[in-house]
């Protein structure tokens, strides 16, 4: 990078994170998630708006062409493993065995129809989602199907905090069932990005999956042992608290280093690992909450403020595509998780709580939609789609589970982020 790089590269660092922040803040007091005014910082300083206005200021500083291009994608690579590493953390495998077999109906029942109604549709109408044609019908309906069944496991955590209702019957069923979703929704959307060189291969499709599931099995079982056995070692000797940060992450990094080179997507290796990691008994929460700050108000924001970089949301809003996907991913979780939770022995009003509660997609929607607008399966305007359903989606989930749960609609007073754990300072 030459001198001039270099001083708009920390430029647009500095911006961004300040933009982002005191925008995200504005829709905080409005009772909105903070990532929709990353997202919004975003876009004033992308293509939508400042490069309309002022294209030259938009072309030298925040730009994703060139040297400093690369360093801000390099930046947003570093983040969104991260931030699947702290979702990761989230998945406590304990949870997901003691809800028993209504949490294995609710999440198998919200996973399949899901997946089959978001494939379906996508594969006979990819046209009008401004899809791929050709050969890649089936990677892109097998990534919509996916997009359908994964919901966000942070944000649905922290919603049913803020209405007392975690520790519930109810609040325990749409946790585990999410883990669980969240797991295989990502492990699926490994093998799909896998796919993409090869197309529909069926060979391609078993060999991605194999190498999938034989690192997620190795990962949380002989992995999981040595971890729990090697961090007792990292506390004691390691400086408290840099040394657990960097045996963390550096797992996070040498999980994602593994998966991309066996051709499997780094987000997945780094989720992973983060199951493994969080799943210790000797991970305590003081060290989890460290990496929690660390990563969602450094690295986080600066990952959705970057997405405005890549596309102009303005020009790629299509209405009709909005519409089809708002109202196929509502309609999909509520029929999926609803139907499950009710064969799982929950009451109707309870049913379509969980439906709504595990229908929150948050900042998880919007990293998948990202990587699959990178890797060439999904058009710019289905993205903006997809962001603007996540963003929907979770502001709604706190007020429908409070309704069907209490028969009141007030929005959550803590729901403050779509992105993994919120500031608990501000928050108390």
């Amino acid at each position: 990078m030459t001198h001039s790089e270099i001083i708009n590269l920390f430029l647009a660092l500095g911006i961004m994170l300040l933009l982002g922040r005191i925008i995200g803040e504005f829709f905080r007091k409005l009772k909105m998630p903070l990532v929709v005014g990353e997202l919004v910082a975003g876009i004033i300083l992308g293509p939508s708006l400042l490069g309309k206005f002022l294209p030259e200021a938009n072309q030298l500083v925040f730009t994703t062409n060139g040297n400093l291009g690369m360093v801000i994608n390099g930046i947003g690579s570093i983040s969104v493993v991260m931030l699947l590493f702290v979702a990761g953390m989230e998945v406590e495998l304990s949870v997901i065995r003691q809800q028993g077999k209504t949490a294995f109906k609710t999440s198998f029942v919200g996973l399949i129809i899901p997946l089959v109604l978001g494939f379906g549709t996508a594969y006979f109408y990819h046209d009008m989602l401004g899809g791929t044609a050709g050969k890649d019908v089936v990677v892109f309906a097998l990534f919509m199907g996916t997009a359908m069944a994964i919901s966000a496991l942070p944000i649905i955590a922290r919603t049913l905090m803020d209405l007392n209702l975690f520790k519930t019957k109810v609040g325990m069923i749409i946790i585990a069932a999410a883990m669980f979703d969240d797991l295989i929704g990502w492990i699926l959307f490994s093998v799909v990005l896998g796919m993409i060189n090869t197309g529909s291969d069926p060979f391609h499709f078993l060999y991605t999956l194999g190498y999938t599931l034989l690192y997620a099995i190795l990962m949380l079982t002989g992995g999981r042992i040595i971890i729990n056995k090697t961090l007792p070692w990292a506390q004691r000797n390691l400086s408290w608290p840099g040394g657990v940060l960097a045996f963390s992450l550096g797992l996070a990094f040498l999980g994602a280093a593994f998966t991309e080179k066996i051709g499997i997507h780094a987000i997945f290796g780094a989720f992973i690992a983060g199951i493994a990691v969080g799943d210790s008994v000797h991970f305590t929460e003081k060290a989890r909450d460290i990496i929690h700050q660390f990563v969602t108000n450094i690295f986080a924001p600066l990952f959705f403020v970057a997405i405005g970089f890549k596309i102009d949301f303005i020009q790629n809003f299509d209405l009709q595509i909005v519409s089809i996907v708002l109202i196929l991913a509502i309609v999909c979780k509520l029929l999926g998780a609803g139907l499950g939770a009710y064969w799982g022995g929950l009451t109707a009003k309870e049913s379509m709580a969980v439906g709504f509660g595990m229908n929150a997609r948050g900042a998880m929607e919007i990293v998948l939609g990202l990587l699959a607008l990178q890797a060439g399966v999904i058009t710019a305007p289905l993205f903006v789609a997809l962001v603007i359903m996540a963003v929907v989606t979770s502001i709604m989930a706190g007020p429908m589970l409070q309704y069907f749960l209490t028969g009141e609609m007030k929005v959550a007073t803590g729901l403050k982020e779509i992105i993994p754990f919120i500031d608990e300072e501000k928050a108390s």
